[in-house]
């Protein structure tokens, strides 16, 4: 008997499309290159992963290890973020640029070595450096341990559906225009599936993304948003579907028609293919409340089912309009942890630090700037500046100077956050960190503002998982929004958005030592400094502490 579970190992092992040493240990290369994509109509390189868009889609068990090796061969500077794997003691392998790690400099390479501990579901990683990861992105796919099922029935097949954006000029000549100028950049051209954009001029696509199904069968679409700077809705005509996990987490099983995830987010559906025949078009549309400009376009795939006629017409869906907040909302307060006995939520009941962090938009003075000011964001009237090192080297290493530990807790400044405000109230600019004690239980309320304008704002925080114990509009209020948090099966996420004018509170453990970033995940705002980082010390003995970083670790 143990020989035959020994061979179902073995087997189960070699099933996986990498280079496996030996049964738990997968290995990948992830080459940096140049490559042009024709089907994008456009003869500009872009930036791939071994000249793919989107890139390889990395597989892996529940508690295997990954060692995946990047060789740079552009001239831009390169780091890869393994979004939503929690990187316990290996925050080297985090990947945001400065903060975990300094870049990998063109013709150098590094090998990010982790290991995926208690998780299992869809996640994404990409480039966490400029605006790279417009192009250079992929999926995450954990299966469980082997003899753990799912908790939902068994699908036939499962398709991995990544939403991206599309700009026809170079994103970095974009954003360097927009940084001369003080102003937004220039928003996107089109949306993708799969890597196909959607509607535009001069441009068919080559005929889209198509996903084929069979009559009757049900499928498990892994839904990923790689967009810079958009949240979006996804939609199938005459279909609907079964939400089963967010983020790599397991959740209460509800039915929709419209799915919302925002950048950085992932989710499961189940969807099952039960009219018999026919084409349905699937629609990709942004979600914005906020009179901020977007890419209006819709990108379009077609759901096929075989055995229809090649006349067949494709009946058509029409999507929620860009500012269906009752849509966003509804998706959003159905989200609940499973909560069961093999998956429990561990939401914390009390807490040792709570924070308020209010995000905003402002203006500063810019001599350099044609309009002589330019955009800037903060939390808590702090704009983050990048480092020359990384927090974490600087951390681990005891080196002064690169940071500071008096991230400010509160606003400096208490005013009626959502209401009409001036442009800015004294933003500073500084690389400044809060720091937790080992296992302190957290809860950060995000509280929106109307800095200029109100703004939707997905909120990633890296090394650990977070619970969204409540949300609401206006300003938080202590007394009595306490009073209705969700502390028996909150959903659970690493990304979350905060509403246009609203607040989201969230709660987690600070049980993975090092530093980890907090930021907006529209890069928009990331450029701006909407950002910050959690320095959590180390506990009690080696088992609790950052591990020391690898010998090929880039240096800056």
């Amino acid at each position: 008997m143990g020989a035959r579970i020994r061979m179902l190992m073995l087997v189960t092992c070699l099933l996986w499309p990498a280079a496996i040493v030996e049964c738990g240990i997968r290995r990948y290369k992830f080459n940096v290159v140049m490559t042009t994509m024709t089907r994008l109509c456009s003869s500009k390189p872009i930036v791939t992963i071994n000249g793919r868009f989107p890139g390889p889609t990395i597989y892996a068990t529940e508690d295997d290890t990954l060692l995946i090796k990047v060789v740079n061969h552009v001239n831009y500077n390169m780091s890869i973020h393994w979004h939503g794997i929690k990187q316990f003691r290996t925050g080297w392998a985090d990947g945001p640029a400065y903060i975990t790690q300094c870049p990998i400099q063109p013709r150098q390479s590094y090998v990010y070595n982790f290991t995926v501990s208690g998780q299992r579901g869809t996640l994404l990683w990409h480039a966490h450096i400029l605006w790279l990861r417009a192009t250079v992105h992929g999926a995450i796919v954990i299966m469980p341990k082997i003899g753990l099922p799912y908790p939902f029935p068994k699908p036939h097949k499962e398709v991995v559906v990544i939403l991206g954006e599309w700009w026809k000029l170079d994103v970095e000549a974009v954003v360097d225009a927009a940084m001369e100028s003080g102003l937004a950049p220039d928003v996107s051209d089109a949306y993708t599936i799969n890597g196909h954009p959607g509607l535009i001029s001069n441009c068919l696509s080559q005929g889209g993304f198509n996903l084929a199904v069979e009559p009757g069968k049900t499928y498990m679409l892994r839904i990923i948003n790689a967009a810079l700077n958009e949240e979006l809705f996804l939609k199938i005509a005459g279909h609907k579907f079964t939400v089963v996990e967010v983020d790599a987490v397991y959740v209460k099983p509800f039915i929709t028609d419209t799915v919302l995830v925002a950048p950085g987010q992932t989710t499961n559906a189940l969807l099952t293919a039960d009219l018999g025949t026919g084409n349905y078009l699937v629609a990709v549309s942004p979600f914005m409340d906020s009179p901020i400009t977007v890419d209006n376009k819709t990108a379009i795939a077609t759901l096929h089912y075989t055995g229809t006629l090649a006349s067949t017409g494709t009946l058509l869906t029409i999507p929620p309009p860009r500012n269906a907040t009752p849509v966003a909302a509804k998706f959003s307060d159905s989200l609940r942890s499973l909560n069961s006995k093999k998956f429990p939520c561990r939401v914390p009941l009390n807490v040792d630090h709570s924070l308020l962090f209010t995000i905003s938009l402002g203006l500063n003075p810019c001599a350099t700037c044609r309009n002589g000011f330019r955009v800037v964001a903060d939390i808590n009237n702090v704009t983050f500046a990048m480092p020359e090192i990384s927090l974490l080297n600087s951390h681990f290493f005891n080196i002064t100077g690169v940071f500071t530990d008096d991230f400010p807790g509160n606003p400096p400044t208490p005013y009626n956050y959502t209401g009409k405000q001036p442009v800015n109230l004294g933003t500073m600019i500084g690389t400044r960190v809060y720091r937790l004690g080992y296992n302190s239980r957290v809860q950060v309320v995000l509280q929106g503002t109307g800095m200029i304008v109100v703004e939707n704002h997905p909120i990633h925080l890296h090394g650990v998982n977070f619970f969204v114990v409540g949300r609401g509009l206006g300003n938080f209020n202590p007394e009595e929004d306490s009073k209705k948090f969700n502390l028996v099966d909150p959903v659970e996420r690493n990304t979350v958005q905060v509403p246009s004018g609203g607040w989201v509170a969230i709660r987690f453990t600070a049980d993975n030592p090092g530093v980890w970033f907090l930021h907006c995940h529209l890069e928009v705002h990331t450029t701006w400094g909407l950002k910050m980082a959690f320095l959590v010390d180390n506990g009690k003995g080696p088992n609790e502490s950052v591990l020391p970083p690898p010998n090929d670790l880039p240096k800056c």
